[in-house]
């Protein structure tokens, strides 16, 4: 058997990993033209559910790779006002355990993490049109260059504008949720780290603001320095020095600062924005934020700052399976309300891994291994689009938004949030769900 997959992000390369791993034959098409391309994006939180699935499907030295690229991990999950005034600062569990932990690492280390040892199986610079199956029972991907690549098995994991998406379910919709944000990444050196008081120095804090805007801010240390030398004297730090990744790699210690909002709220031409017009932008809506969290956005890096739409997938009915599926974003975009978009890409690629092994193997037929996958995969994907919809601030139908609403929305989540980090029952019930949701609990 002979598995294409179309995407080269989180998901496609885990699943494209472990294959590998299972002597499946396997190649990945990714349209960024070179490994140093594509170096955006912020923190990705990775949960037990991500972690047990890059256990399972990289080779055990990458996965300590893996552990060792991430950045220390928060040490508590903070509630802010838009004056730093903590509301709630609730200590969360340490990072020991290599899989039962919440675990930080940049989007574009993890991305060259999973380029590691995959020279002979990624193509560079495919940029996906359409496909065709054929009659023999095999498909063909066609590119933008050209060229073509055929298959027994097509999996789209090219995230929220999947080509193949469009032509294979063109009645799964992604709707635009209603929230924009403005993200910015600011260098930690001594003058921004004075910033910050030690709590959400070393956590992961929530801020919401009045005016119906919201943001987060999380720290991200790592165990390289800004030249990209291995630290002294931190464990793991060998583990850098011998992975050949960092050299593709732009990521250095910083603090993500991100804000949000309905779209409605910002100016209509903001995401033709780039650079410091975003970051002026994100200025003249914060005006009443405090002193120090302006002054983040004002040493930002100006190529860094980003604008985003969130977006989400409508539910879609079961499909009769094929030798055509999909993974992640691909199929179940969901906003990060909840922070387990990447994680669940993650769940798919092992499962789906497991089904197509197991099919390359004759120990069942192919499309009862995709029927098996997305039956499984299909309700808890969705259910998590759901999740994240759910009171988490990223819909624009949330009262937090709405200007009748919002003041007593603002009140009652503060509310919450004092209570929760002042009594211990309060705060036990929070993290146990809090855990349990992100999967520390499965087995």
């Amino acid at each position: 058997m002979h598995v294409l997959i179309i995407g080269g992000g989180t998901g496609g390369m885990c699943l494209a990993h472990g294959l590998k791993q299972a002597g499946v034959s396997v190649a990945v098409y990714e349209r960024y033209a070179a490994r140093t391309d594509g170096l955006y994006g912020y923190r990705v939180g990775i949960d037990p559910t991500g972690n047990r699935a890059l256990k399972e499907c990289l080779p055990p030295d990458l996965f300590e790779t893996f552990i060792a690229t991430c950045a220390r991990s928060p040490k508590y999950f903070n509630v802010l006002t838009q004056k730093m005034k903590r509301t709630a600062s609730i200590p969360l569990r340490d990072d020991s355990d290599d899989v039962n932990s919440e675990r930080s690492v940049s989007r574009s280390t993890l991305r060259q993490l999973l380029f590691t040892g995959m020279e002979d199986v990624l193509h560079f610079g495919k940029v996906f049109t359409h496909y065709e199956q054929r009659d023999d029972g095999m498909v063909t991907a066609h590119f933008a260059d050209g060229t073509i690549a055929t298959g027994d098995v097509l999996v789209s994991a090219e995230g929220t504008r999947s080509a193949v998406r469009a032509q294979y379910l063109p009645q799964a919709e992604v709707k635009d949720a209603g929230i924009l944000s403005i993200g910015t990444k600011t260098p930690l050196t001594p003058e921004t780290r004075a910033l910050l008081p030690p709590e959400v120095l070393n956590g992961l804090s929530l801020i919401f603001a009045t005016k119906g805007l919201m943001g987060i801010l999380h720290v991200m240390e790592f165990k390289w320095d800004a030249e990209g030398r291995p630290k002294p004297g931190i464990p793991g730090a060998d583990t850098v020095a011998r992975w050949n990744g960092l050299q593709y790699d732009n990521t250095r210690d910083y603090i993500n600062l991100s804000m949000w909002t309905t779209t409605d709220a910002f100016p209509p031409d903001v995401l033709k924005q780039r650079g410091a017009d975003l970051v002026r932008t994100a200025l003249a809506m914060t005006g009443n934020w405090d002193p120090a969290l302006r002054r983040i956005f004002e040493l930002s890096d100006p190529s860094a700052a980003w604008a985003v739409k969130i977006a989400t997938s409508v539910p879609v009915e079961p499909w009769e399976p094929t030798n055509i599926t999909l993974l992640g974003d691909a199929i179940h975009t969901m906003t990060p309300g909840q922070g387990v978009g990447a994680n669940t890409a993650l769940r798919d690629a092992t499962l789906l891994c497991r089904q197509l092994t197991a099919a390359d193997r004759g120990e069942k037929g192919l499309l009862d291994a995709i029927g098996a996958y997305e039956a499984e995969m299909i309700p808890y994907g969705f259910a998590r689009v759901a999740d994240s919809l759910s009171g988490n601030g990223t819909s624009g139908d949330d009262p937090l938004y709405k200007p009748a609403t919002r003041r007593a929305t603002l009140f009652a989540a503060r509310a919450y949030f004092s209570l929760t980090g002042k009594i211990p029952a309060f705060r036990r019930k929070f993290l146990a769900d809090l855990y349990t949701y992100r999967g520390f609990e499965e087995s």
